[in-house]
């Protein structure tokens, strides 16, 4: 009966949050300091005023707030609020997992309801917006970024490139499988030639992309072994990214080798997805370009704990160990070369909820906590193209904010346990 009651309870809950538009009163918002920007220090006690959404009024300590009937109240006086945090990196309809064979056994419901799980896990973790780099079936992350919008589904802002373009028989395509097996789950985004690059650009807008997102290199998890250098030829970069700026579309580029990103940083992509090979002559092309490294360093760190434990295949089992040598190098080898960092880490790699373990590491790779805020708040927020709107608390911003003890700005590790959070006006539960 206890246990009737607790899951008629969480009913109830989740019921008012689909049905009750309490994104749309105002809530009073009481904290014992506040961060607006990674640029600010804490400011010590004030409230805040939200309304339908947004941010209204920060006031100060002693200016006097009269709640009316119906305004909710939020008494966050022993915490530190500052800016929901920005993941440039997740895929958030997968889980960690080895067996790729699932890929031929799940129908993309299930993937849909991991993504719905996913989601409310992501925001938990203070993670209010996220890029969502390539998604399991072909409408999931659409949908799901439908979903946290309109509020019948717990979780972050969702910005995503749905599906991901890759050569056929390269990283993203699909392998391991006999050839009608293969051919069964293509999902049609597999190019070969300029012109056919180009239309698939095309068809992911038409499907409702955000941004592109092609594999540039081979990568570590899939069953193809041909190493991690340039998959796209130059011509074929180009186009891509030509025809994704003629439809007011940014391309982010997974890379690993070296060559690879410095190809696809001539060819103008917005940002390299781990850049684990990165030398003076890609970080040159970045810089020319004006490209920003996506170093993805929890993603290394979640496949190194599973060496040697059966979980992955053979050929991905030595891709993990090559790798794996370099990673930890990352981040200090873009920065001395003057590469602009932001917060990103593959998510669904390793188990969602763990995305902000990516402070730790861009710390030990030589960022400073203010820096590391910086790179998953302004940084990130001017990467999407929204930095009018999040990755500050100021008047006119979105009500996107996030609860913690202690001051990140001294030990960024107090983001890995955030106590609150707030997702466009809505409290997440």
């Amino acid at each position: 009966m206890a246990l009737f009651k607790k899951f008629v309870g969480a009913l109830v809950i989740a019921t008012a949050f689909i049905a009750s538009p309490v994104w749309a009163q105002q809530t009073i918002i009481s904290a014992g300091s506040v961060i607006l920007d990674a640029d600010s220090e804490p400011t010590g006690p004030v409230t805040l005023i939200v309304r339908d959404g947004v941010i209204e009024r920060i006031v100060p300590l002693g200016e006097m707030i009269a709640a009316a009937e119906g305004d909710i109240v939020i008494d966050l006086s022993d915490k530190t609020i500052l800016p929901g945090l920005i993941d440039l990196h997740t895929h958030l309809s997968g889980d960690p997992s080895g067996e790729f064979w699932r890929g031929a056994t799940t129908p993309p419901e299930y993937f849909t309801l991991i993504g719905a799980k996913n989601a409310r896990v992501t925001a938990l973790a203070g993670f209010t917006t996220v890029r969502d780099l390539g998604s399991r079936t072909d409408q999931v992350t659409q949908m799901l970024r439908r979903a946290t919008a309109e509020g019948l589904v717990q979780g972050p802002r969702i910005i995503t490139s749905a599906r991901t373009i890759s050569i056929i028989g390269g990283h993203g395509d699909t392998n391991g499988f006999v050839e009608h097996v293969n051919d069964a789950l293509d999902s049609g985004f597999t190019c070969t030639g300029p012109v056919e690059c180009a239309s698939k650009v095309r068809l992911a807008s038409q499907y409702g992309a955000d941004l592109i997102k092609i594999t540039a290199t081979g990568g570590v998890l899939s069953q193809q072994g041909r190493g991690l250098e340039a998959h796209f030829s130059d011509a074929e970069m180009s186009a891509i990214v030509d025809t994704a700026e003629s439809l007011g579309l940014k391309v982010a580029a997974h890379a690993h080798g070296a060559r690879g990103i410095e190809a696809a940083a001539r060819a103008g992509v917005h940002t390299i997805e781990h850049g684990t090979y990165i030398d003076d002559a890609a970080a040159r092309a970045m810089n020319e370009a004006g490209t920003t490294l996506v170093p993805t360093l929890m993603a290394f760190e979640g496949i190194r704990q599973n060496l040697g434990t059966g979980f992955y295949t053979p050929v991905v089992e030595e891709k993990i160990r090559a790798v794996s040598e370099v990673a930890g190098t990352i981040v200090e080898r873009a920065r001395a070369n003057g590469v602009r960092v932001a917060f990103g880490t593959d998510a669904g790699v390793f188990p969602h909820g763990q995305n902000a373990g990516e402070f730790r590491l861009m710390v030990r790779g030589g960022m400073t906590n203010r820096e590391a805020l910086a790179s998953a708040t302004t940084v990130a927020a001017e990467i999407v193209g929204m930095e009018d709107s999040i990755g500050r608390i100021a008047p006119g911003f979105s009500a996107d904010i996030i609860a913690v003890d202690g001051n990140p700005l001294d030990d960024v590790t107090v983001l890995e346990q955030v106590d609150w959070v707030m997702v466009r006006g809505r409290v997440i539960e």
